[in-house]
C-alpha cells in the first residue's frame, strides 16, 4: 500500500488526530501535526519520533489563514512539499437550541466547517505543486442523522458536519483537475468523544447505544485511523467524493 510521502494533519495533538498521525507515521509518512495545542502536539511529534518516524509540530488554528499557510510553508521547507492532507480538527460542545448563543454557534460552525474550507483551500495548493494527492475530512455519523449519541441537543454541530458533507463533495469536484481526491470519514460513537462530556463513560454510553450498533462496541480511534489511511492510500486510487460511515453499524438501522 502506498502512502502520500508528507501528511498535513490538523487536530492531531489528541484524540483522533493523535491517532491518526501516529497511524500515518508508522506506515511511512512524514506528518505536519498542525494544533492549537502545542505542548500535546509537541507529545504527539515525541511519541512518532521515538518510534522511528519524522513528524514536525505546528501551532494552527484552522480559523486563521495565515497560521495555515506558515505551517505548510514550513512543511514544504522540512519535507520538500505535502502530498496528504486530514481535516481532525473539531470542536463539539452541549448546548439546547434555547440557549445556544450566536458566539457559541459561530465558534463550532468556524472550527468545523469554515476551518475545514480553509486548511483545504491553502494546503491544497501545496498538493497540487506535487503533481496531486489526497484529501480526507472527519466529519460523523450526526452528519446523515439529528440523534445525538449523548443524548445532548447540538443543533450547531449537526449543521457544522452536515456542512463537511457536502463541502467534501464540492472539493471532489473542484479539485479532480489537479488530481487530488477529496473524501470523508463519519464516525460513530468514538470512546475520545465522551471522556469530558459530563463524565459520561464509555460502558454507559454503550448502554445507551446497544440497540443502534450492530457491533456492540464503542469504537475506537483507531477505527477511523484504519480508514484514514485506506482513504489516503492508493488502494482508493479509484474513490472520490465519499462520506464513508465508520459507525458499528450505527446507520444502518
Amino acid at each position: 500500500m502506498k502512502l502520500p510521502r508528507v501528511v498535513f494533519v490538523t487536530g492531531a495533538a489528541s484524540g483522533i488526530g493523535r491517532s491518526v498521525a501516529m497511524r500515518l507515521a508508522s506506515e511511512g509518512c512524514a506528518v505536519v501535526v498542525a494544533d492549537t495545542d502545542v505542548a500535546n502536539g509537541e507529545t504527539t511529534c515525541a511519541s512518532i519520533t521515538s518510534a522511528g518516524g519524522s513528524a514536525i509540530c505546528q501551532e494552527v488554528d484552522v480559523r486563521d489563514r495565515e497560521s495555515i499557510r506558515s505551517a505548510a510553508d514550513e512543511a514544504t521547507r522540512r519535507f520538500g512539499g505535502i502530498t496528504g492532507l486530514v481535516n481532525c480538527a473539531g470542536l463539539v460542545t452541549m448546548t439546547s437550541l434555547d440557549d445556544l448563543t450566536e458566539e457559541e454557534w459561530d465558534l463550532v460552525v468556524d472550527v468545523n466547517l469554515k476551518g475545514t474550507w480553509l486548511a483545504t483551500q491553502e494546503v491544497a495548493r501545496d498538493i497540487a505543486a506535487t503533481g496531486g494527492g489526497s484529501v480526507v475530512n472527519i466529519s460523523t455519523v450526526e452528519a446523515e442523522v439529528v440523534v445525538s449519541s449523548t443524548g445532548h441537543c447540538q443543533v450547531h454541530y449537526n449543521a457544522s458536519k452536515g456542512g463537511v458533507k457536502m463541502l467534501t463533495k464540492a472539493l471532489a469536484v473542484e479539485l479532480a483537475g489537479a488530481s487530488i481526491r477529496v473524501n470523508a470519514v463519519a464516525p460513530g460513537p468514538i470512546a475520545t468523544d465522551f471522556v469530558s462530556l459530563e463524565g459520561i463513560t464509555a460502558p454507559e454510553t454503550l448502554e445507551k447505544l446497544k440497540d443502534r450498533l450492530l457491533i456492540p462496541r464503542i469504537g475506537e480511534p483507531e477505527d477511523i485511523a484504519s480508514a484514514v489511511s485506506f482513504l489516503l492510500s492508493d488502494q482508493s486510487s479509484w474513490i472520490t467524493g465519499v462520506h464513508l460511515p465508520v459507525d458499528g453499524g450505527w446507520l444502518t438501522r
